[in-house]
């Protein structure tokens, strides 16, 4: 089943997010904190690409892991700055043969001390996206930024780009983290007024550690509210209180989004089965209606 087929029913939908290990060692231990995410009955889950390509083997088979033995609809996320374009296309090819019908297509990070873009490399998302349309039929995703993208000035510019993105063949679209739903809802008029259409799910991040924080700004460039840094001055120092009162704090967000008609929406879980148990705990009666 493709994701878009889902997202388009008329009912909420959660999702989580696994990441894959370092090394082959860890694995054992992903695919346990995946078992018990799927436990939850999330409408997908999603799995990201490893850093720097050097663990991409691993999305696969965690995929594969989610869609065969867990029967649930999976999400394999491919980055193209890392690899060369002949190396996406055995990826893309590997994905077909496992039957993975969704694919998450990013840019990614740019290595350091890698010369980019280069020709044998794809430069930009929506060209990993025209590649992927002409190697099957697969239900794509693509990634967006309430806040601006770090490398764009301009939000008109961010717009332009997604537009352009979005037209190359893309069904759904993924925030990246953000902690002010006010954001969230002035992104989505905008890009509606643009003519961007596509389903867009919201990314909330639980931030259950003072450090987990510090690490989420330095990746997304996000800015955190004056209400979100109160919570971490008084509660930053107890590892307990924090992680309660972030679990809290994104449950908050979560039913503020529902609230105001949102019904797809994508946890950023990080490999944490007890963070999302507890949330969904939190949801329990919510998602019902």
């Amino acid at each position: 089943m493709k994701i878009i087929d889902r997202l388009n029913e008329d009912r909420i939908h959660i999702s989580f997010e696994v990441f894959p290990p370092k090394t082959d060692d860890g694995i054992e231990k992903v695919l346990a904190a995946t078992d018990e995410i799927a436990k939850l009955d999330p409408a997908f889950i999603s799995v990201t690409y490893g850093a720097g390509g050097g663990t991409s083997k691993n999305t696969a088979r965690i995929a594969s892991h989610i869609k065969e033995d867990l029967h649930v609809l999976s999400l394999a996320h491919l980055t193209c700055a890392s690899s060369t374009k002949d190396e996406v296309r055995d990826v893309i090819e590997n994905l077909k043969t496992l039957g993975i019908e969704n694919i998450l297509a990013l840019r990614g990070d740019i290595p350091a001390n890698m010369p980019f873009p280069g020709e044998d490399r794809f430069h930009y998302a929506w060209e990993l996206i025209q590649e992927i349309r002409q190697h099957g039929d697969f239900c794509i995703g693509a990634a967006c930024y309430p806040e601006g993208h770090v490398e764009n000035e301009h939000k008109a510019d961010d717009i332009r780009y997604l537009k352009q993105k979005v037209g190359c063949g893309v069904d759904f679209l993924t925030t990246q983290m953000f902690f002010d739903n006010d954001i969230h809802y002035n992104f989505l008029y905008r890009i509606r007024e643009a003519g961007i259409t596509v389903p867009v799910l919201p990314g909330i991040m639980p931030i259950t550690s003072a450090s987990q924080m510090k690490r989420s700004q330095e990746l997304s460039g996000t800015v955190f509210p004056r209400r979100f840094l109160a919570i971490l001055d008084r509660f930053g120092g107890s590892p307990e209180a924090m992680r309660q009162a972030g679990i809290a704090y994104a449950t908050d967000q979560i039913i503020d989004l529902l609230a105001n008609g949102v019904k797809n929406i994508h946890i950023y879980s990080m490999n944490k089965p007890d963070v999302a148990a507890e949330i969904m705990r939190n949801l329990s009666e919510i998602i019902k209606c």
